[in-house]
């Protein structure tokens, strides 16, 4: 049935489309990901003001036709993150955080967890562009990639042989076999170290603002196991979380 549809939202993607529309991707907590067109946007005196654009946490009417394109009727800023776009490290980690999301969830399937995720992330990004604290860096966004590993049913087996549930002797790691790998397995996957193993559990174990430290390497490690994770299981590549 049409009606009106409010919800609190974060603006994953905007686009430009025909002469002063705007064609928006959001994720929403109880409808997950949406598209929306916003009519007008790019015009001077446009009701929408700014606020339609990524990045920002709005509380939103929606009305919801006949179309699979929902349409912006208001939009109120709640967090708009202004400090994002002073800071290169704190903008792009927030782009492929919404990257993320969209690919990894892109259906219209509740998932409120996933919705205070990327809003936690996007607030401790803008917390760091403002110079308080580092937290766009190549940990971070790991860490909040296996989070969303976590929300989608696909944490990686960290505690055991993924293949034959042998417990020591761990060093190595398979996509297929969805987590660590001990030595007699280790041929169905690739050397993981220790580093990138204690980061793994600590950084699932962690809030994101109490992302642990790794080395370089070890942080190479954590992506390509993420990475396979998501490739094997879900059917998704992500960009690459770029190191910092």
């Amino acid at each position: 049935m049409p009606g009106s549809l409010k919800t609190e939202a974060v603006v994953l993607r905007s686009m430009r489309y025909g002469e002063a529309d705007r064609i928006l991707h959001v994720y929403t907590p109880h409808r997950g990901k949406l598209s929306a067109i916003a009519k007008g946007v790019r015009r001077t005196k446009s009701r929408f003001g700014g606020r339609l654009e990524p990045y920002f946490r709005l509380q939103m009417i929606l009305y919801e036709g006949r179309s699979e394109l929902l349409t912006v009727t208001s939009a109120q800023t709640l967090n708009g993150h202004p400090r994002l776009r002073e800071h290169a490290a704190a903008l792009d980690s927030a782009a492929r955080a919404c990257d993320a999301v969209g690919r990894l969830f892109e259906t219209a399937e509740p998932h409120p967890g996933v919705f205070a995720l990327l809003c936690n992330e996007l607030a401790l990004l803008d917390t760091s562009a403002a110079g308080d604290a580092s937290h766009a860096t190549h940990a971070n966004q790991l860490a909040f990639r296996l989070k969303l590993l976590l929300a989608a049913g696909l944490a990686p087996q960290l505690a055991a042989c993924a293949s034959c549930g042998e417990a020591d002797h761990l060093v190595g790691f398979s996509g297929a076999a969805g987590g660590v790998v001990c030595g007699a397995c280790e041929a169905s996957g690739f050397a993981l170290g220790q580093e990138a193993h204690t980061f793994m559990t600590g950084a699932l174990a962690s809030t994101l603002a109490d992302t642990p430290h790794a080395g370089e390497r070890a942080l190479r490690e954590a992506e390509r196991a993420i990475g396979e994770t998501l490739e094997h299981h879900a059917h998704v590549r992500l960009r690459a979380a770029a190191p910092r």
